[in-house]
């Protein structure tokens, strides 16, 4: 900790005085990639859904923690490879791609309702995951104003963690009122919005 107070020294901007954030500081193309992953955020519920529904398709609750495993491996082994990806094709096409990754987590909950289907849809969620955090956040830093760019990220984190309180809620209100696949239908007609939209949003070209 020491060597990094000491070592690391911090450049800072001296043209501008940071006057605080406003919405007209910020994009039409911004507020659009902001609407996309609010409406993704509302239809991804809670990982813990994910758990209840390993439980209600056979798994004991003893060996839930190996579905965490599978996921974390998956995550983990998704990370570094999606990550040169993005610098391949561009970030915007991967965070599609990690849409259609939780697109396919809920389709496979849905017509695979067994210990292998399960475990299945865990894999797919590491690797949305993998696919989704990194790349989101760069595009947020991308497309931010140059000497905005830690408020808008602080806005965008905000906007998607309000977003997603409401998600589980729903999600949790479906499962009990209407049926337990309810939630993967919301979840997966929301993320088709938000892919089609994301097709819109323009990506900075490096």
């Amino acid at each position: 900790m020491i060597l990094v107070l000491t070592s690391i020294r911090e450049h800072p901007n001296r043209a501008t005085i940071f006057k605080g954030i406003s919405l007209k500081h910020l994009s039409r193309n911004f507020y659009l990639f902001l609407m996309v992953n609010a409406i993704f955020a509302l239809g991804s519920f809670s990982y813990s859904f994910l758990l209840l529904y390993a439980k209600q398709f056979g798994y004991q609750a003893s060996r839930l923690p190996v579905l965490y495993l599978v996921f974390t491996v998956a995550a983990a082994l998704g990370s570094f490879p999606f990550g040169k990806l993005s610098d391949a094709v561009g970030r915007k096409r991967l965070m599609m791609a990690a849409f259609l990754f939780w697109g396919a987590t809920c389709l496979t909950l849905m017509i695979w309702q067994s210990l292998a289907g399960v475990a299945a849809a865990f894999v797919l969620y590491g690797l949305h995951k993998a696919a989704l955090e990194p790349v989101q956040k760069t595009l947020v830093a991308e497309l931010a104003p140059a000497d905005l760019k830690a408020s808008t990220l602080g806005g965008f984190q905000m906007v998607i963690g309000l977003c997603a309180l409401p998600s589980s809620l729903a999600a949790g209100l479906l499962w009990q009122n209407v049926s337990i696949l309810a939630p993967l239908v919301v979840s997966m007609a929301l993320t088709a919005i938000a892919l089609v939209m994301m097709v819109f949003v323009k990506e900075h070209t490096r």
